[in-house]
This record gives C-alpha cells, sequence and structure tokens, in this order.
C-alpha cells in the first residue's frame, strides 16, 4: 500500500515541477523582452544625429593700407572695441597680386551692431590712423556653409556676384562642384548678403593657381553662370590668408 502511494504522487510532483518552470520560462521571456527593449531603444537613442547648426555669420571688410605691418598692430589693439560691438576675429588675408590690401572676416553676433560700429566716427578716425588708404567695403554675409576642415592651402578666392534668383543659382551651383574642383578650386565658405539673397559671396581655396586663373577666363564659367541666373559680371578677389585667430 505505501509502495502505491508513493507511484501515485509521482504525477502530481511533476505536474508541479512543470508548472513552476513554465512559470519562470515566462518571467525569463519578459525579462529578456524588458532587456532586449531597453537595448534597441538605447541604441536608437544613440544612433540618433545631432539637429544640424547653422554656421554663424560674418562681416568681410576690405581696403588697402600704407603699410601693412603697422596696420596690423594698430588694427589688433582695437579688439576689445570690436567685441564690445559682438564682433570677433577670425580671418585675416592679403591680396596676392596687391599685398597692401587687406581683407578681414570678423564673426558676428549681431549685424546691426555690427553696423552701428562701422558707421561711426570714432571706426573711421582709427582706420585713418592705423593707415587705411582707400574707402573701405562692408559686406554683412548671412552664411549659408561653412567648411572649416583644416587643409594645407592658405591661397583663397573670394567672388561676389548679383543673381536673379538664390534658389535656382544655388542648384546650378551645387551641381558643378566637380567642374570646380578639376578647375583647381575647393568651396570653402557659401553666403548671400543679409536682408538680400541676391547678393552672393563665395570663398574657394585654390589648389591650382594657374588652373584657377584659367577658368574664371574660360567661356565654360561664363556659360554656366549665365545659366544659373548670374547678374552683370563679377569680382574676383585672390588673397592669402596670413592669420587664423
Amino acid at each position: 500500500m505505501k509502495q502505491l502511494k508513493f507511484s501515485a504522487a509521482i504525477p502530481v510532483a511533476v505536474s508541479m515541477l512543470f508548472s513552476v518552470l513554465s512559470c519562470n520560462s515566462g518571467n525569463d521571456k519578459k525579462t529578456e523582452d524588458a532587456t532586449t527593449t531597453t537595448a534597441d531603444t538605447t541604441v536608437a537613442k544613440v544612433m540618433e544625429p545631432p539637429p544640424a547648426s547653422k554656421p554663424g555669420n560674418v562681416l568681410i571688410i576690405q581696403h588697402k593700407v600704407a603699410n601693412f605691418d603697422k596696420w596690423k598692430v594698430a588694427y589688433e589693439s582695437h579688439d576689445s572695441i570690436r567685441r564690445s560691438y559682438g564682433l570677433a576675429n577670425y580671418i585675416l588675408g592679403r591680396g596676392l597680386t596687391d599685398p597692401n590690401m587687406v581683407v578681414i572676416m570678423l564673426k558676428m553676433a549681431d549685424a546691426d551692431k555690427a553696423k552701428e560700429l562701422t558707421a561711426s566716427a570714432e571706426m573711421k578716425e582709427r582706420m585713418k590712423t592705423g593707415g587705411v588708404t582707400s574707402v573701405p567695403t562692408f559686406t554683412y554675409l548671412d552664411v549659408v556653409m561653412n567648411d572649416s576642415t583644416p587643409i594645407a592651402q592658405t591661397a583663397r578666392l573670394m567672388m561676389t556676384h548679383k543673381v536673379k534668383d538664390w534658389d535656382a543659382w544655388k542648384k546650378e551651383f551645387d551641381s558643378h562642384k566637380q567642374v570646380r574642383m578639376d578647375a583647381g578650386l575647393m568651396d570653402r565658405g557659401l553666403g548671400y548678403a543679409i536682408g538680400d539673397n541676391h547678393s552672393v559671396g563665395i570663398v574657394f581655396a585654390v589648389t591650382d593657381m594657374k588652373k584657377a586663373e584659367a577658368f574664371l577666363k574660360s567661356p565654360d564659367l561664363k556659360d554656366k553662370m549665365a545659366k544659373a541666373g548670374v547678374e552683370g559680371p563679377p569680382t574676383a578677389f585672390f588673397y592669402n590668408i596670413v592669420k587664423k585667430y
């Protein structure tokens, strides 16, 4: 009788064991699913790209000086004044044809404040004292692209021109990037005058001066500009970067 009772208890015990295992298996699966979900969510957050930020706008000043070295000392001595108007030194260059022709690029926090400074009698007097010998030009540029990747080339070409329609021109410009590279020009900066996207400014790094100069005179470039809606002759200024701040 005792043996019979023991045999009868076996199915019950086995049943209970399977029940426990079954419950644990379900819990393990839930735990695994939860871990997977957490991991997937974490991966998704890590892989999500950061939002693109717009390049900072710049003020471009061009003028001629009597003596570059003396002018540079005077210019840099007034850095605190420029900063008080939201301007920070960025690039200083000298013309390749005329080394007394200067181009200054400043990072600009507020175009209105910058215009207030450039229109002031005090700045005109400081320029005169520093040896500026020509009427300066001021360009307040809304920057669309600025490639600040370090490169060995310091020679630059800055071009400005008018366009009928910014979007139409930009589409044509983007489609000819390889043509420019083959002509010794590498896109570095692009923008338009603040409040006027018909006035375009472009900066190229010059990787081959002979090719670049030939390209500027080529009928091919004239045709491309006409197709893109460029109005009037462009201005071109070759310069060399002498200092990056």
